[in-house]
């Protein structure tokens, strides 16, 4: 390529106001990288691109690693290839004897570097499942991970409101512990055991046998034989109803309704196609990416799923690196998949027989009924990726929050606390909510600290707001934040880890960010963590403490101007304490009070016309 054809092709995706010298640079790098891939040898094999601090960005498997690396930098190459090799400053590869090979390495390669340009899968298949931890006293709950230890997993459950019916019944049916595991030995229950939905084996108030005859009822429930529990749950509405215990018996009511609903809806009988199969679609509007699923088994539509990306694979090699890590847990394999583009059927079939020692048939259809559900997956699938292009997306921000954090998902719900006081007094605590990386104002509040007497004590503050917040969300079914963050280090995030296990929350966790350096600090033994400014979860939580700050400095100062104001008041001759809080709750500010007539103060704070016509002539001076 001479300088002419490489400048008018840098003008196509760089900014023209580049300097001369940065479009210099550019082609340097360009160049140079082109160099690596004409010396890459014509074997099969993986080859990984890095950026130029030497991570690796993306991963890609080859027949011929030389002819397809090279690919990327033929001229007229579309915007998303040119961004890409904008950013390579390294090839690597690895060469291997055949492409299955190499599409088995291309996976690890994948997982093992979690490229910012590959699709990847952190959690398996999305639909949740509910799990039965393998503990004396196991826990129940939703998850969307699978692990080998020997707990047993119900599901999956397409439709959430299945699962939360579910959850809700064994919740007020069994009354089963929600600590953390392990279960450590307490001398005193927490909260949930006053309040009636915990036995608190912790404290050797059940039995190991007792509370696992509820395990084996729950069991019972979700394998659909509930016919034991109904009579249970009928008898016991009767016996309410006898003792005129009229309340007790309608709740009893509701939750038989709710058992024979789930019985009735596991009776339907399915339709007479047996097949299981799974069509996946794909749609790209460069770098973004969305993979649709639906899956049929016994003839019933089970669900669908959406998977977004990143990517600047193209749509045939990107989606069948979606398939293998979509089925290599092994789960949920039907005999059929129909793709939305061709992909390598010989290398897709070989994994599935030699891998997971499966026999699965996969096609691309051109007409019938698996192509016009293919087209509705793949509308799906469309209608997302241009959702994204016109919404502001947090998601990859979210999810590498959920990898820093360690995090089972994505935390839908984040929470931030921050501690707000001059010298003791006007103590103030913030809490802001933000919902999907964006910030939530119908979530804010503000807690004014009663507990410390005048003392600077910003542990305790967060003590006390820490345990408001979250007794009420006990208290009122609230939603659970996915995260709590405080702005502080480990000392304020220890006492905010101390009050949420005292409650029973101890599922919900908690992370501190320390300003000089931003850097993160655990609930636990993990060490402090600093991240380059650039990594977008950081980025998220620079936010919400950035958001919690300001928020509680505005709280701080409103109530300093509000105590001000208050004394300004009480120095009115003939105004009292009662008559100043009447007017400052009736008035905001001084000068809202200041811009009404007598009549309208005198109305709007319950006093008299002369009083109020005395403060605005003192105020006014």
């Amino acid at each position: 390529m001479d300088s002419n054809a490489f400048e008018a092709e840098l003008t196509y995706q760089i900014d023209r106001t580049l300097t001369a010298e940065q479009a210099e640079e550019r082609k340097r790098n360009f160049e140079k990288a082109r160099g690596k891939a004409r010396a890459l040898p014509l074997n099969p094999g993986v080859y990984m691109m890095k950026d130029e601090t030497g991570t690796v960005i993306y991963v890609g498997k080859a027949k011929s690693l030389r002819k397809r690396v090279s690919q990327y930098f033929l001229p007229n190459r579309d915007r998303k290839t040119s961004a890409l090799v904008d950013k390579i400053r390294d090839i690597d590869h690895i060469i291997t004897g055949n492409d299955y090979e190499a599409l088995i390495l291309e996976n690890n390669m994948i997982k093992k570097y979690n490229p910012h340009y590959n699709i990847l899968l952190k959690d398996g298949k999305s639909y949740p499942v509910i799990r039965i931890s393998r503990e004396d006293f196991p826990k129940v709950f939703k998850t969307r991970r699978i692990i080998k230890d020997g707990s047993e997993y119900y599901g999956p459950y397409p439709e959430a409101s299945r699962l939360n019916l579910y959850l809700d019944l064994i919740d007020r049916l069994f009354l089963l512990r929600k600590c953390s595991s392990p279960m450590r030995k307490r001398t005193q229950p927490c909260l949930y055991y006053h309040i009636g939905r915990c036995q608190a084996p912790c404290c050797g108030k059940v039995s190991k046998e007792e509370y696992a005859k509820n395990i084996d009822r729950i069991r019972r429930m979700l394998d659909g034989r509930s016919d034991e529990l109904e009579k249970q749950v009928h008898d016991e509405m009767i016996a309410a109803s006898n003792d005129r215990q009229y309340e007790v018996a309608a709740a009893k009511r509701d939750i038989l309704l709710s058992l024979q609903s789930i019985s009735k809806a596991q009776m339907v009988e399915s339709h007479t196609d047996t097949e299981s199969r799974d069509y996946a679609a794909i749609e790209m509007r460069s770098p973004l990416c969305t993979v649709s699923i639906m899956q049929f088994r016994d003839g019933k539509l089970m669900g669908k799923a959406l998977y977004r990306a990143q990517t600047f694979g193209d749509e045939s090699e990107t989606l069948l690196n979606f398939l293998i890590q979509y089925y290599e847990d092994g789960r949920e394999i039907p005999r059929e998949i129909f793709v939305s583009h061709e992909i390598d059927r010989e290398l897709i079939s070989r994994f599935f027989s030699e891998y997971l020692h499966a026999d699965v048939s996969v096609s691309v259809p051109q007409d019938g009924r698996h192509y016009r559900i293919l087209r509705m997956t793949r509308e799906n699938a469309r209608n997302d990726v241009e959702k994204r292009l016109k919404s502001k997306d947090n998601s990859a921000g979210l999810a590498e929050l959920a990898r820093i954090c360690s995090l089972e998902e994505p935390p839908e719900l984040i929470e931030g606390f921050d501690i707000a006081q001059l010298n003791g007094k006007y103590t103030v605590s913030s809490l802001i909510s933000f919902v999907n990386g964006n910030p939530n104002p119908q979530g804010y509040r503000r807690f004014n600290i009663r507990s410390l007497d005048g003392a600077i004590d910003d542990y305790g503050a967060i003590r006390e707001a820490v345990i408001r917040r979250y007794s009420r969300v006990l208290r009122e079914g609230l939603q659970k934040p996915g995260l709590v963050l405080i702005d502080g280090g480990k000392g304020q995030v220890n006492v905010a880890r101390e009050v949420l296990d005292g409650i029973g929350m101890a599922d919900v966790p908690v992370v501190g960010l320390a300003k000089e350096y931003e850097t993160i600090v655990f609930d636990d033994e993990r060490p402090d963590l600093r991240l380059d400014h650039s990594n977008e979860g950081l980025r998220i939580l620079i936010a919400v403490r950035d958001e919690c700050h300001r928020f509680a400095t505005g709280a701080n100062q409103a109530m300093r101007s509000r105590d001000a104001s208050f004394r300004l008041l009480k120095s009115v001759p003939g105004v009292g304490e009662k008559t100043s809080a009447r007017v400052m709750d009736a008035f905001t500010t001084l000068d809202d009070l200041l811009s009404c007539p007598a009549d309208e103060i005198a109305r709007r704070a319950s006093i008299p016309l002369k009083t109020a016509q005395n403060l605005l002539d003192r105020l006014n001076v």
